[in-house]
């Protein structure tokens, strides 16, 4: 049983790397990738390192998730949705998209291009810092309050997996997109620039390109913002073990809230479909949290059998 878990652990470990290279159905790849987790959850004993390992795995199963539809561009592109958001966001803007206004009110352009201001880098290395805030509530949480770990990590992974799923479906173009697509066609331009790219290649000079090409693969995982959802999400959690944590937390989703609106990431309507998605799961986990004990029982059960020789 161990040899056949371990087998499964790296048939997904391998299977996002694989993707463009076997012709077998997209869906078929993710089950696949999604299978890791629950492998290796048999092939080792519980421990906090298999915790932070089973953790891994799914958030290397969620960044194919997240790149597949990237995978044909053009196929994306011929599906993308660019006006419904726009006409949310006029609505909320009274008019006017937020991000425009929040551009026209705070950046700053000189004779040689855009001028930096210390908000402006402040909000860009608060959209960076995204990629270690959800797992590093979830590893406070391990640490401080272990019992509450696999609830945490269950909710916080059911938000990244919901919201990739949504860029299968529904793929939209968040407002730099949308401008510069409206540039290239000739048409009305949107008053939007993609500020957190502008200052990543003026900061990191040669060493962007490739950095970039580690973190981006979907210009078109607009809607809902997983961003805000799953920052939301760590700030609910963290307010669950510890006041302090909890304040911090809320500080830093509002924060990276209004940045990613400014920097031109997203629109406000994507950060309140993040925000449903988030309030779904908490609200959702009450009567799904049964079914997700059984399958953790049964999973429970296999480690046992499989390990119970030794």
């Amino acid at each position: 049983m161990r040899a056949t878990a371990w087998g499964i652990v790296v048939a997904g470990a391998a299977a996002p790397l694989l993707r463009k290279r076997v012709n077998v159905p997209p869906a078929l790849v993710q089950a696949v990738a999604y299978s890791a987790p629950v492998g290796l959850s048999v092939a080792l004993r519980r421990s906090r390192g298999r915790d932070v390992a089973v953790c891994a795995l799914q958030m290397w199963a969620y960044v194919a998730a997240y790149k597949f539809p990237h995978d044909d561009p053009e196929a994306q592109r011929r599906r993308v949705r660019f006006r419904y958001p726009i006409v949310a966001d006029r609505v909320l803007g009274l008019g006017q998209l937020p991000t425009s206004r929040l551009q026209r009110a705070l950046s700053r352009h000189g004779p040689d291009g855009p001028e930096w201001t210390s908000l402006d880098a402040f909000l860009v290395w608060a959209h960076w810092s995204w990629f270690i805030v959800p797992h590093a509530a979830l590893l406070f949480i391990l640490a401080r309050h272990p019992e509450r770990f696999p609830r945490a990590a269950a909710m916080t992974y059911t938000v990244f997996n919901l919201g990739a799923s949504v860029y299968w479906v529904i793929p939209t173009a968040p407002p730099w997109y949308a401008a510069e697509t409206a540039a290239a066609r000739g048409e009305e331009v949107l008053a939007a620039r993609r500020m957190m790219v502008e200052y990543g290649e003026m900061f990191w000079r040669d060493g962007w390109g490739s950095l970039y090409s580690v973190f981006g693969g979907n210009p078109l995982a607009a809607m809902p913002s997983l961003h805000f959802a799953t920052s939301l999400m760590a700030a609910l959690l963290l307010a669950d073990v510890s006041p302090v944590a909890g304040a911090l937390g809320f500080a830093y989703t509002a924060t990276l809230g209004f940045a990613l609106v400014y920097l031109g990431e997203h629109y406000a309507v994507d950060l309140l479909a993040g925000a449903a998605l988030t309030g779904a799961v908490r609200r959702l986990a009450v009567r799904a949290g049964p079914a997700f004990a059984r399958v953790g029982r049964a999973v429970a059960a296999l480690e046992a059998i499989a390990h119970e020789a030794s």
